[in-house]
C-alpha cells in the first residue's frame, strides 16, 4: 500500500480528529459533486471524512433503527454510519485517532493505517491494527498493535484495549474472530524479528477474551519465500475456512481447524489456528516484473469458473508500482494445479516451485485510462449475484474503482468502472446491491453498478 497524494491534507485535516465524537452531529452523505469518469455506474452519494479512508466493514444490528452500520477507519480513527437507507449512510458515531493513541504518540500524524478492517458480527467487535508507522512512528521504532473496540452500541464506540504484538499491518479474523492472524509490515529490524527475516509473518492472537488477548510465542507461515521467512501482507479466509496468506513470495492456504492431511508432514493431524495445516499455494511470478514477487491479498472461490475445477483457482492482487501504467501489478487468475502436495513448503532457489498465472486484467489501455501511472491493483472484493455471477470490483489507485468479468478467467474483462479526477481509490467493499468505494483522497463514494446484458457489449484488453 501507499498513499500518493493526499498526505499532506491528512494532517492537516487530523488537526479535526481531536475532538469529541462526531455521533452527534448525524449529517446526512453528500449529494455526489465533481468531475468523475464512469461507466455502467451510478453515483449515489459521496460520504466525507476528515482524512482518507483506509478499510471498509460491516455490522448488522437486526430489530434496531440502524439496521446495518458501515465501519471505517483511516488516519482520522474510526467511524460510524447508519445504513437505514443504503444509499444514503448518516454519521452516528466515531472514535478518534486520539482516542487510539499511545503514550508518547504524535497525535497530529495520525493513525496509521487500518487496512483490511475485520469485525466481529456475533460481538458486535471491531479490530484495528496499528502499523508501527502510526502516529509518527518507524517501522524501527514504531508499536505495533491490535486495537480492540466494541461497537455493541454503533454510536459510542469504545476501545476496549490496546494489545501490543510484533505485527501490525494488517489483521485478519481466524475462526469466526475467536482469533486474528496479523501480519507486516516489511522488515522492522525491531521486536521479535531475527535479523534473517526480512519481514514480519502472521502472529496468532487469542481475542476470545477480547478484553485480555494472548499472542502466541509462534507466529505462522514462516518460510514462505523459497525457505526465507518474509513479510506476510494480508490474510483471507474463504468459505471452507482456509486462511490465504499473501506477501511477498506467493499465497499460501492454511486449514485452520479439523483432522487434516498434513502434505508437509506426511500425516493426518489435527489443525487449529496456532498450528495450521498446509493446503495449497506458492510463489507467483509477476507477469510483467519477473523480479517483483509480492501478492497484497487473494480470494478463493470454491465454486468451477471457466471450466476450471472447482477450487483451481486462485485470484491475487499483483501490487507493484512500475514506471508506466502498463508496467503496473494487476489483477492475476492463478491455477493452484500442482500445489496440494507441499511442494510452496519445500520450495527453494535451487528447486523452486511456481504456481501458474492463467489470466490477468490491468487498466492499461482499457475505456477509463487516466493519465497518470499510479495503475497499481489494490483490493478486490466479489460481487455475488451480479450479473453473470463472475465479477468482481477492484480499485487501481489513480485508475479509480474497476469492474472485472471473470467468466472466462483466461481473459477477464472490464464492464464498468468509476474515477473521480484526481482521485486515489483506497479499497471497495460491496454490500446489499451496492459498492463503497473507498478513497485514499478522503471520503467513500456509495455506487450502483448496473452490467451489461452480455459479456460481448464489453470491451476487451488490449
Amino acid at each position: 500500500m501507499r498513499w500518493v497524494r493526499s498526505f499532506a491534507s491528512i494532517l492537516a485535516a487530523l488537526t479535526l480528529t481531536g475532538a469529541a465524537s462526531a455521533a452527534t452531529a448525524d449529517p446526512a452523505a453528500s449529494p455526489p459533486t465533481g468531475p468523475v469518469d464512469a461507466q455502467n455506474v451510478s453515483w449515489l452519494a459521496h460520504v466525507d471524512t476528515p482524512t482518507g479512508v483506509a478499510g471498509l466493514a460491516f455490522i448488522a444490528y437486526p430489530g434496531h433503527r440502524d439496521h446495518d452500520v458501515l465501519f471505517a477507519d483511516g488516519p482520522f480513527g474510526l467511524r460510524a454510519w447508519s445504513l437505514a437507507n443504503p444509499a444514503d449512510p448518516r454519521l452516528i458515531g466515531e472514535l478518534p485517532a486520539a482516542a487510539l493513541a499511545l503514550p508518547g504518540d504524535d497525535v497530529s500524524k495520525g493513525f496509521w493505517e487500518g487496512e483490511h478492517l475485520q469485525v466481529d458480527q456475533d460481538r458486535k467487535l471491531v479490530f484495528l491494527s496499528r502499523d508501527p508507522r502510526a502516529f509518527g512512528g518507524t517501522k524501527q521504532t514504531g508499536t505495533s498493535a491490535i486495537q480492540i473496540v466494541d461497537v455493541r452500541d454503533p454510536r459510542r464506540p469504545t476501545l476496549i484495549t490496546t494489545h501490543i504484538e510484533p505485527g501490525g499491518h494488517t489483521t485478519e479474523c481466524i475462526a469466526r474472530c475467536q482469533y486474528l492472524w496479523t501480519g507486516g509490515p516489511s522488515h522492522t529490524g525491531v521486536g521479535n524479528q531475527p535479523p534473517e527475516w526480512h519481514g514480519q509473518p502472521a502472529w496468532v492472537t487469542d481475542v476470545r477474551d477480547p478484553a485480555h488477548p494472548t499472542t502466541f510465542p509462534n507466529p505462522v507461515d514462516l518460510n514462505r519465500n523459497d525457505g526465507v521467512t518474509d513479510y506476510v501482507h494480508a490474510t483471507d479466509v474463504d468459505a471452507a475456512g482456509i486462511a490465504w496468506t499473501s506477501g511477498t513470495g506467493g499465497v499460501r492456504g492454511y486449514w485452520t481447524s479439523g483432522w487434516r492431511y498434513d502434505p508437509v508432514a506426511r500425516r493426518i493431524r489435527l489443525a487449529s489456528p496456532a498450528d495450521p495445516v498446509p493446503y495449497a499455494g506458492g510463489k507467483i511470478i509477476s507477469p510483467n516484473n519477473a523480479n517483483y514477487i509480492f501478492d497484497h491479498n487473494s480470494w478463493h472461490p470454491w465454486r468451477s469458473i471457466g471450466g476450471f475445477a472447482p477450487g483451481e483457482l486462485l485470484f491475487v492482487t499483483d501490487e507493484d508500482f512500475g514506471a508506466t501504467c502498463a508496467d503496473a501489478g494487476r489483477l492475476l487468475v492463478v491455477s493452484l494445479d500442482g500445489s496440494y502436495q507441499g511442494q510452496a513448503w519445500r520450495s527453494t532457489p535451487e528447486n523452486p516451485f511456481r504456481l501458474t498465472v492463467i489470466g490477468q486484467w490491468g487498466p492499461a489501455g482499457n475505456p477509463g485510462e487516466q493519465p497518470n501511472t499510479e495503475c497499481s491493483a489494490h483490493f478486490f472484493a466479489p460481487m455475488p449475484g451480479v450479473g453473470d455471477g463472475n465479477i468482481l470490483v477492484q480499485t487501481y489507485y489513480g485508475q479509480g474503482t474497476r469492474f472485472i468479468d471473470f467468466s472466462d478467467p483466461r481473459h477477464p474483462v472490464q464492464v464498468g468502472y468509476f474515477v473521480p479526477k484526481g482521485s486515489t481509490a483506497a479499497t471497495p467493499a460491496f454490500h446489499d446491491g451496492l459498492v463503497y468505494a473507498a478513497q485514499y483522497s478522503h471520503g467513500i463514494d456509495v455506487l450502483r453498478f448496473t452490467p451489461p446484458r452480455s459479456a460481448s457489449a464489453t470491451d476487451h484488453p488490449k
